[in-house]
């Protein structure tokens, strides 16, 4: 390989970490956990690889969207604040990184609504969340909410998606499966709320308020009230609780704090919550989650989460 071979080389490998870092793509593991546990929830061990498939390829390409419009949008910001993203640092154009993100949230509500009814307006509430949260986040207070909505939406449409496999007239005809939906969503809702606070404090040099982190329990307080202290609940519950904590000391009971570990690793600890939430199901799933968690570590590894 010649000289100008080499630096096309070169350049190719960096204009590929810079899309991964765009995509944030060591969170898809977590995208994929969200869809896996709303069907799971709804449908057990009856699987429908189209279908499901059809759901997975919809949640990617518009977590990958909203990744790419979070920092077109952020571009401003980023060149005085954060001059190691790719933009500011010139990998690639803030122009490219706008088509490219409207693009893949485009294509990804057409897999999202192919189903239609209940899940395509779920569909557009996710789309409509997402471009809110992107253009306002830095001029808001309360936006770690709608960051939380966005996985609300994410575990609601992957439950419509399994009632409509099942043939189902409406997503939400069986009470008892819409409010275990509703209720993982709930509490997801609140977990993500409560790291995103902790994020939005990563670029500030004050003191970090502790009180969020509490919201990072309601996963295990749910399951408790809900499932009962059962021995997997029990299992998967300490497992997370040590998880948070173990997370939270990169923040609050080390020398220097590092809040991008913190938040890092509680963004992983999501799939943890995602088994928690179906504990008990059969052993190929509980893997599947663990497989998936292990891989969201190992992703961040060489692409930032945040």
């Amino acid at each position: 390989m010649g000289i100008d071979g080499v630096a096309r080389a070169r350049a190719g490998m960096k204009t590929l970490r810079a899309l991964l870092i765009l995509g944030r793509v060591s969170n898809l593991p977590t995208v994929w956990s969200n869809c896996l546990c709303g069907w799971v929830l709804v449908r057990g061990t009856n699987m429908d690889a189209m279908v499901f498939g059809l759901l997975i390829t919809g949640a990617t390409l518009i977590y990958l969207g909203g990744m790419f419009l979070n920092d077109a949008c952020d571009a401003t910001w980023d060149r005085e604040h954060r001059a190691e993203r790719p933009i500011p640092a010139g990998a690639i154009s803030e122009q490219a990184v706008w088509r490219i993100g409207i693009g893949l949230m485009a294509a990804g509500m057409f897999f999202l609504c192919l189903q239609g009814g209940v899940t395509a307006l779920l569909s557009l509430m996710l789309f409509n969340t997402i471009l809110v949260y992107n253009f306002v986040h830095k001029k808001i207070t309360w936006s770690p909410l709608l960051m939380a909505l966005c996985r609300w939406w994410l575990i609601l449409i992957a439950a419509a998606f399994a009632h409509t496999a099942l043939g189902v007239e409406t997503a939400f005809r069986d009470a008892q499966e819409a409010g275990q939906a509703a209720w993982v969503a709930l509490v997801l809702f609140g977990y993500v709320a409560g790291l995103s606070a902790l994020a939005k404090e990563e670029s500030t040099s004050g003191a970090v308020r502790f009180w969020p982190c509490l919201l990072l329990l309601l996963p295990v307080a749910r399951a408790l009230l809900m499932n009962g202290a059962t021995q997997w609940v029990l299992l998967a519950g300490g497992v997370v609780l040590l998880w948070v904590v173990r997370c939270l000391q990169f923040t609050f009971w080390t020398e220097q704090r590092d809040i991008g570990r913190t938040v890092g690793g509680l963004l992983a600890g999501m799939i943890l919550l995602d088994l928690l939430a179906v504990a008990g199901a059969p052993t190929e799933y509980a893997v599947t989650f663990l497989l998936l968690f292990g891989l969201s570590l190992a992703a961040q590894r060489w692409v930032p989460a945040t």
